[in-house]
C-alpha cells in the first residue's frame, strides 16, 4: 500500500511541475506566441480573399469573389453556380 501511495505522490508531484513549466514558458514567450497566431489569422483571411479580393487576380469580378458551390446543401451534389461579381464604382 505504501508503494502505491508512493507512486501516486510522485505522479502528482510531476503533473504539478509541469503544469508550472508550461505557465512559465507560455508567460514568457506570450509576445511571441501572440504574433504567431495574429500572423496565422492574416494569412487566413488575406488568404481567403484570393489576392485582395480577386483584383489581383487579373479581372475585375467574374466570379472570383464568390466560390462556386458543386456539392449542393449537405454534399448532395445540387450543382448550384454562383452568379458573376460585378463590381460598382
Amino acid at each position: 500500500m505504501q508503494k502505491f501511495v508512493n507512486v501516486v505522490a510522485l505522479s502528482s508531484g510531476i503533473v504539478s511541475l509541469a503544469v508550472v513549466i508550461s505557465g512559465v514558458y507560455v508567460y514568457v514567450n506570450k509576445d511571441s506566441i501572440v504574433d504567431g497566431v495574429k500572423q496565422q489569422v492574416m494569412d487566413a483571411a488575406l488568404g481567403s480573399l484570393g489576392g485582395f479580393g480577386g483584383l489581383a487576380g487579373g479581372g475585375l469580378g467574374g466570379g472570383t469573389l464568390i466560390p462556386e458551390g458543386d456539392s449542393g446543401i449537405g454534399g448532395a451534389g445540387a450543382g448550384i453556380v454562383a452568379p458573376p461579381v460585378v463590381p460598382s464604382f
